[in-house]
């Protein structure tokens, strides 16, 4: 199976690729289902509506200038590091930006930041296991050779999909996240936790596969970073344990 037409339809000359759309329903999807989830966490779906149109566009600026940082040689002018519509987003950038965004708009209407982030990042898992899809279009995040019989064509040549790897496993994150921030989250800031250390797992494995790597000298960026990620969530999850426990219809300020 090789990927298809990366673009769905066109206006003009102006072209709709999947990529974006992908992406695009992904995020309208996490911000809709933790809309719908806040009163779960004694937040309110103004608070979410809030907290996303900074979120949104500051993640996805976050995620593009952290791509391009580590393939600053690749463009040649403005318009090109511009031009995400190709593809061009890193996930952990967007997380980076997002976390901080979230941060400061919370301390700004004196909300807690942990249990925003608890609600929130089970659908960041959904809204990254559809977008990667659009990696799917666009012929990218892919593996090297391989013969297994669920291998991609990518130039003629059979690859692995790393991108349906991490798609599937963040589909099972956000239901497990989903399932367990309802039922046995203790403490503020351990769903996120949880999600760090889970996605990082995942994703120093599958980032082994992976030709496209963007890279920290002679390291993989996304395998350093998993790294320092599961190590900041376990700590985290043990931190929060004992310092920000969950007391009945109280939320932490």
């Amino acid at each position: 199976m090789s990927h298809p037409d990366p673009i769905a339809f066109s206006i003009g000359n102006f072209e709709i690729r999947w990529y974006g759309i992908l992406i695009a329903c992904g995020m309208l999807l996490a911000v809709l289902i933790s809309a719908k989830r806040a009163h779960t966490h004694g937040l309110t779906e103004d608070d979410v509506l809030d907290t996303s149109l900074w979120m949104l566009p500051i993640g996805v600026i976050g995620a593009r200038a952290y791509y391009v940082l580590f393939n600053i040689s690749y463009y040649h002018s403005i318009g090109e590091a511009l031009d995400i519509r190709s593809g061009g987003l890193a996930i952990h950038g967007g997380l980076i930006f997002g976390a901080i965004t979230i941060y400061l708009v919370c301390r700004h209407k004196k909300i807690s930041v942990l249990n925003m982030l608890d609600l929130m990042i089970p659908t960041v898992a959904l809204a990254q296991s559809i977008g990667r899809w659009g990696n799917f279009f666009n012929g990218e995040a892919h593996g090297g050779p391989t013969d297994l019989p669920w291998g991609i064509l990518v130039d003629g040549v059979k690859v692995h999909p790393t991108f349906l790897y991490e798609s599937i496993w963040c589909l099972l994150l956000f239901i497990f996240l989903s399932w367990w921030d309802q039922n046995r989250r203790k403490a503020y800031g351990q769903t996120f936790a949880l999600y760090a250390i889970l996605y990082s797992i995942e994703r120093f494995f599958v980032e082994s596969l992976r030709t496209d790597s963007l890279m920290i000298g002679p390291f993989k960026q996304a395998q350093v970073i998993s790294l320092c990620a599961i190590i900041g969530g376990i700590i985290l999850y043990r931190y929060a344990a004992s310092h920000f426990p969950i007391e009945s219809n109280k939320q932490e300020s």
